[in-house]
């Protein structure tokens, strides 16, 4: 479905989207911010949707019409989807080709005639100078939707001319709500999802389908109950075995940080209930008992500077025995 309603979140979009559908104040460009996974396609896709519906309610796509079928299967001639040649980049080319020498044709058959620029960040400097010309002028039925992760790469002369509408991190209710009754997902996975989300619905989404992160995270809690034990050399061949999946490192520090947090928690409080790993509480306990409070926050501190020299690009190995040798000594 690809309904307003079923948007998670992200309550002051909807509501700017709905408004401009209802009042008939559509803009010619937008341009939707927000993290990787967040969403970003989802809502473009059912405004989209919802202006060129034949049989609108208010503001919400009737799903059934000829048109709304097409763009669910992505088959709608007036709804363009830019794609690029290049892998990492949106060239000048792929502007002009798709949106510049497109735009002049009238709709074929909705309203309106829409680009979805996904990954916008990735446009090339001569591809936005290109962009920029529809931009100034557009035609009164096209609207163009610039999807991005990183604003800071599009230039000042195209920010001016989009309505900026930035996403912002879902809160954890929602989401659980969201996994538990849409996903059908156990209360006690959609914790962890949730924890591991920060707000960002689709990745909650991702982790809750994937069989590689349960797989992943069995192997990191493991590590974390005996790693007291190890030997170091024996944590680090633990540690790149998560290389065999295909599992970004980030979040595989994410799960270590939520262990420990988990354990100053415990610390302070002494209550099981609200901790995200509670199946764990008898390690999770003798962990606590045996660690102060400054040894558990030195090893989340040790784990935020692991990813910040992992992004940029530290040697892994390097990283990955600075980051053990300081959760061994705490």
């Amino acid at each position: 479905m690809s309904k307003f309603a079923d948007i998670v979140g992200q309550e002051q979009i909807k509501e700017h989207l709905e408004n401009a559908i209802k009042m008939n104040k559509v803009s010619h460009a937008y341009i939707i911010n927000g993290e990787r996974n967040a969403g970003k396609e989802f809502i473009a896709k059912t405004f989209a949707m919802a202006l060129q519906c034949e049989n609108r309610q208010e503001f919400e796509p009737c799903q059934e019409c000829h048109s709304c079928s097409q763009v669910k299967s992505g088959n709608h001639p007036d709804v363009i989807f830019i794609t690029h040649e290049k892998p990492g980049t949106i060239g000048v080319d792929d502007i002009r080709g798709q949106v510049n020498n497109d735009v002049a044709i009238k709709p074929y058959s909705g309203p309106k005639k829409i680009y979805i620029i996904s990954e916008g960040e990735k446009m090339t400097v001569q591809a936005q100078n290109a962009l920029l010309k529809t931009l100034e002028e557009p035609p009164e039925y096209a609207v163009i939707l610039i999807l991005t992760t990183n604003m800071e790469t599009l230039l000042p002369t195209i920010l001016s001319r989009c309505v900026v509408l930035n996403m912002k991190p879902v809160r954890n209710d929602q989401i659980k709500k969201f996994l538990m009754e849409s996903m059908e997902i156990p209360d006690y996975k959609a914790d962890i999802c949730v924890a591991f989300a920060r707000g960002n619905v689709g990745k909650a989404r991702l982790l809750a389908k994937s069989e590689e992160f349960d797989k992943v995270k069995e192997e990191a809690v493991t590590l974390l109950k005996y790693i007291g034990e190890m030997e170091l050399n024996e944590v680090v061949a633990a540690i790149k075995k998560i290389n065999e999946f295909k599992f970004d490192v980030n979040d595989y520090l994410d799960i270590l940080s939520i262990w420990y947090r988990d354990v100053l928690l415990f610390k302070a409080t002494h209550d099981a209930n609200n901790l995200i790993f509670r199946e764990e509480i008898q390690y999770i306990r003798k962990v606590a008992d045996k660690s102060t409070y400054e040894g558990i926050e030195r090893i989340i501190d040790a784990l935020e500077k692991s990813k910040q020299r992992l992004n940029a690009n530290v040697n892994f190995d390097l990283t990955i025995e600075l980051l053990l040798l300081t959760i061994k000594e705490n």
